[in-house]
């Protein structure tokens, strides 16, 4: 886990309705407030999830192609761009 990770797992940590500030904690863990104070308020995700919303299939989507190829593989049939 990283330390923005660990940082927010802090945050979660703490009783509802205690104080904190986002810059103590980030002084801790070493991590920029910012990216601290926005990832907390669901602003901004990290990077793969970023990435994982770019793709054009998803993970399930994915998978299918990968067992339907390697299906045709198995039978001889190597997959062309037209299928």
């Amino acid at each position: 886990m990283g330390a923005i990770e660990d940082a927010l797992a802090a945050i979660k940590s703490l009783d509802e309705g205690e104080q904190f500030t986002y810059q103590a904690i980030a002084d801790i863990y070493g991590v920029s407030r910012t990216t601290l104070s926005r990832r907390h308020k669901q602003v901004q995700g990290s990077r793969e999830e970023q990435a994982i919303n770019l793709q054009l299939l998803g993970p399930h989507q994915e998978a299918e192609l990968v067992k339907y190829i390697v299906g045709l593989t198995e039978r001889g049939l190597p997959p062309t761009r037209e299928m």
